[in-house]
């Protein structure tokens, strides 16, 4: 049999294969990974037999005994779609169906899929174990050819998912057994589509593409299951049917290396999305042992200075935080339609992008990110773990490892985030996923983790989380922050790693609540009007878009999700607002765009720090403060004020849970605490000068009885703060006085820092 007569009869089959799926009626029919279609598979999704206890009742479950129910595949027990819709918590669930394979097959071995099962799985085919997969968010297969017999087969899966057993990896999933604040509804087993698929003798085990629009080529490393041989692996790009370009190499089991040398390659971007058609042949002669059908697109992520380019062009990051839940499917959407249509409401909008918050998206999103030319940033659902239990850590690696193999083709997928607003004692396990993407993964950049704790010594992209409503505040706090290049040289103690040289967004903000019904919420207060929601949206975004040192920002949400009700469309998708007016505030050019950070274009000079006033971790430096938590009434933070019947304590004062209570020297329980220190300063010169601050919440800070800064709300770490206009104004040569008063609201409460002065 000749190529073009096998591609034929692979065609052929895969269309009847494809219609099989198709005509049965069965939800979620479309092929689960566009960019690894083989020509035989079969789609299980549909009714399963059902059963569920807390107990393990392995020998029952696994006997011939009926189950009690039935559900339907691929969707979660708590869904509506489920058919079941039950969501008080249960450990074991149980699904049971028998298969038989379409007389067409050919494939002489058969894999068993699963999409995503949480969070253990084992699967059992006509008695007998095929395997074991922990982790609940990523594709998983086994190989059941030696355990398929003619006729019907029966398979089992069991998942048993203990939600609040700390072990596992959780994102938004709630807790407390029903939703409340930002935790949501939790998904436990099955929750993407179960497949069958038929692969050759020796298989194409998979296969990384790396595109070099410059050099004008495409490099692929296929790794190959099964004995090579006799065998070669061709790759070829197509268009409208037609070659552009092929290579073929002798295969070996691993690092099969083929470049496809593209000719004025038409680029991927977001205004043209431009998809090539990619095959990946494996061959033995002219007989086809194994064929994948896939795509890629022509597009470099790239980093010049604290610039993010795409194609060597600075593209101003318009994203929305989508969390990707589903009124009747939770984390499962209801059709492919569905996932196609979130993006083109986003795009609506005015966004361009978008974090795929605290989920892992199924790869039939990221095809329609790849379609429509949508940015997005790959995440890792870190919420719900127990990061002070280091059996949490091989799970998490091993699952992100799988993620990023899984995704790392998509064209759509412009960066990497596995964690999300962590505590320090996370830092060991984020430092060992950031080395192991950037070399399992070095064509992205990587953010360690969104907001708070950023802890690695040589972050290449930083973020903030930043929900003030204020937009001259929030203007102000972003203008500040570049205001002087010195703060990116600050001492490493403060693990502050500054952004004035490292590309920089914001990636959570606003979250401004509208039709706001009983029992939901949203970020600050509701505005009364449109016209003043309107306003404020304007105002927030503009204080970005009009930052050149700003790549990105990151609204959040694109819906509202259960009772959080601060999306720019409800739960159903049903738009709030006017989507033309919200696209010419969001979607405008922004200065970043026309003026970027590129190294080129940044400061040179370094700064040599010296430090007026220690925190606590500047050891020796840090001396004791005085403190009061009874109003001391006016002039207080006057250098004439007598302090001496106040106490004396120890930085950081506050009472916080997590690690930062172990960090705390003096407790601080109350809703008010006032401080005052003296230094001494001799005369030297200033050219910088910055407060590095973690304060929890609202704080201001005197020197000398003048206000030198004022930050509202909290932070959750160690930040550093532009303050130099204010010390000149302020400092003295000699003694100083330095007053500080903060204020808390609600939740724990912290603060701790240090004035530096910089010099070159």
């Amino acid at each position: 049999m000749n190529r073009q007569t096998g591609f034929c009869l692979l065609a052929i089959c895969f269309i009847s294969i494809c219609a099989y799926a198709q005509d049965a009626g069965i939800p979620r029919p479309e092929h689960p990974m566009p960019q690894a279609e083989r020509t035989e598979w079969l789609n299980l999704n549909g009714t399963w037999e059902f059963a569920e206890t807390n107990e393990d009742e392995s020998a029952k479950y696994l006997s011939a005994e009926p189950y009690p129910e039935k559900i339907i595949v691929p969707f979660c027990r708590e869904s509506k779609l489920s058919g079941i819709q039950r969501r008080p918590f249960v450990k074991n669930v149980w699904y049971r169906r028998s298969v038989i394979l379409p007389a067409a097959w050919k494939s002489p071995r058969t894999r068993l899929h699963i999409g995503a099962c949480d969070w253990r799985t084992d699967v059992w085919v006509n008695g007998q174990s095929a395997g074991q997969h922990i982790g609940g968010n990523v594709d998983f297969s086994f190989d059941i050819t030696n355990l398929l017999k003619p006729g019907e087969n029966i398979f089992i899966v069991h998942a048993f998912d203990d939600t609040g057993s700390g072990l596992q990896p959780l994102g938004k999933q709630s807790i407390s057994g029903k939703s409340e604040g930002i935790f949501y509804t939790q998904t436990t087993g099955i929750w993407q589509t179960v497949w069958l698929e038929g692969v050759g003798a020796s298989f194409i085990r998979e296969f990384f593409v790396d595109t070099d629009p410059a050099r004008e080529r495409v490099s692929l490393n296929v790794g190959i299951e099964g004995p090579t041989e006799g065998l070669t692996v061709m790759a070829e790009a197509m268009v409208d049917g037609k070659s552009v370009a092929k290579a073929e190499v002798p295969a070996e089991w691993r690092n099969n290396s083929l470049v496809l040398a593209i000719q004025k390659p038409r680029l991927w971007s977001i205004q043209d999305p431009y998809l090539y058609d990619l095959q990946v042949t494996l061959r033995r002669g002219n007989d086809v042992v194994d064929f994948i059908k896939s795509y890629f697109g022509m597009r470099r992520v790239t980093i010049d200075g604290a610039a993010i380019l795409i194609n060597g062009t600075p593209v101003f990051q318009r994203l929305v935080l989508d969390q990707g839940f589903y009124p009747d499917g939770v984390w499962t959407a209801p059709s492919d339609e569905a996932l196609r249509k979130d993006i083109e409401l986003s795009q609506a909008a005015g966004f361009n992008g978008a974090r795929l918050h605290q989920k892992v998206f199924e790869p039939r999103f990221l095809y329609w990110a790849d379609k429509l030319g949508y940015l997005v940033w790959g995440e890792y659902p870190s919420y719900g773990a127990n990061y002070s239990n280091p059996a949490v850590n091989a799970p998490i690696l091993n699952e992100w490892v799988q993620i990023m193999e899984r995704d790392r083709n998509h064209p759509s997928i412009i960066g990497w985030c596995p964690f999300n607003e962590t505590e320090p004692l996370t830092g060991t396990l984020q430092a060992a996923v950031v080395r192991v993407t950037r070399s399992i993964d070095p064509s992205r950049p990587v953010i360690e983790s969104s907001g708070y704790a950023h802890t690695i010594p040589d972050p290449e992209v930083l973020d903030a989380h930043d929900y003030d409503q204020n937009p001259e505040s929030f203007r102000t706090r972003y203008k500040t922050m570049f205001s002087s290049a010195g703060l990116s040289s600050l001492p490493p103690q403060y693990g502050t790693a500054q952004s004035t040289q490292l590309p920089f967004m914001v990636s959570e903000y606003g979250g401004i609540g509208w039709s706001i019904v009983k029992g939901g919420w949203g970020y600050g207060n509701a505005p009364k009007t449109l016209d003043e929601f309107y306003a404020r949206i304007k105002g927030l975004a503009d204080a970005l878009l009009d930052n050149p040192h700003v790549f990105g920002y990151c609204y959040t949400q694109l819906t509202n999700v259960e009772q959080e009700q601060n999306g720019i469309f409800m739960f159903d998708r049903t738009p709030k607002f006017d989507l033309d007016t919200l696209k010419s505030i969001l979607g405008r050019e922004a200065a970043y765009e026309k003026n970027p950070p590129l190294a080129s274009t940044q400061s040179s000079k370094k700064i040599t720090w010296n430090i007026l006033l220690g925190s606590s971790l500047d050891g020796a430096l840090a001396r004791p403060w005085r403190y009061t938590e009874e109003n001391p009434g006016e002039h207080w933070a006057q250098t004439a004020f007598n302090d001496s019947a106040w106490k004396e304590g120890a930085a950081p004062f506050g009472f916080k849970g997590g690690e930062w209570m172990e960090k705390i020297k003096t407790p601080w329980k109350s809703s008010d605490l006032w401080l005052r220190q003296e230094f001494t300063r001799a005369n030297a010169a200033m050219e910088s000068a910055a407060v590095v601050m973690h304060h929890d919440e609202d704080v201001e800070i005197f020197l000398n009885g003048k206000k030198i800064c004022a930050h509202d709300r909290w932070n959750d770490r160690y930040e550093a703060f532009d303050v130099t206009s204010a010390l000149k104004e302020a400092l003295v040569d000699g003694k100083n006085i330095i007053a500080v008063h903060i204020h808390q609201t609600s939740g724990g409460q912290f603060f701790d820092m240090a004035l530096l002065a910089g010099s070159i």
